[in-house]
């Protein structure tokens, strides 16, 4: 990919690890920086736990459709998320979300094709996001995880990154037209390494450590 770079990690291999394009850069500061930093009076705590290389699944719980581009913002690294394919067929819609990390899966598509397709992702040396619930709840909490994001870090051996997005499900929810400006912040808690393999277990454990470690920064205040 054209928007690919590799970078000396010493010791080890050559790492693959995506620059941010120039639409992301634009639509970064243009869009997101005010709508993120002024608008909703943004702040993000704990950038310095984020690796900057490498492949990286970044999961979060998820309140509103904010979510996608405010996390990609607030990590310092371009943040991939999945989306419906007929959506990369809207003029300049299309090529301005595949320009900032998306990538279509088709309606209806089997989660294997999903998986599949973000872990390709993930072997370029993108950060993969994910929402640990899979759909916005109106809480704006983990309350019924899912085991994706687990799954996708023992096929890669990508580390789990938990960010608490707090207060987005009050901006801007479900069953909102129009967004409150109340503050936002992303909170960012340690990496936590791959689960030891792909069997149900190990990936139970992982779902629900991440369950406890995003629901944990929520609740610190």
């Amino acid at each position: 990919m054209s928007n690919l770079e590799l970078q000396d990690q010493a010791p080890g291999p050559l790492v693959l690890t995506p620059r941010p394009s120039l639409a992301y850069r634009l639509v970064s500061a243009a869009l997101v920086f005010p709508l993120y930093r002024l608008l909703f009076r943004g702040k993000t705590h704990g950038n310095e736990r984020v690796p900057l290389q490498g492949p990286l699944v970044v999961v979060a719980n998820h309140g509103s459709h904010l979510d996608p581009p405010l996390l990609g913002h607030a990590l310092g690294r371009p943040v991939a998320f999945m989306a419906k394919a007929e959506l990369f067929r809207i003029p300049l819609l299309g090529p301005l979300i595949r320009a900032c990390g998306a990538y279509p899966v088709n309606r209806g598509a089997s989660d294997r094709e999903a998986i599949r397709t973000a872990t390709a992702r993930l072997q370029e040396g993108w950060a993969i996001g994910v929402f640990l619930d899979g759909t916005r709840q109106p809480d704006g909490r983990v309350n019924q995880p899912m085991p994706g994001a687990a799954l996708l870090s023992a096929r890669s051996g990508a580390p789990l990154l938990p960010v608490a997005i707090v207060n987005s499900h009050r901006a801007l929810g479900t069953g909102r037209s129009w967004p409150r400006l109340v503050p936002l912040q992303m909170r960012i808690g340690e990496p936590i390494p791959a689960p030891a393999s792909r069997r149900k277990p190990d990936l139970e454990a992982a779902t629900l450590e991440l369950q406890r470690r995003i629901n944990a920064l929520l609740d610190q205040g």
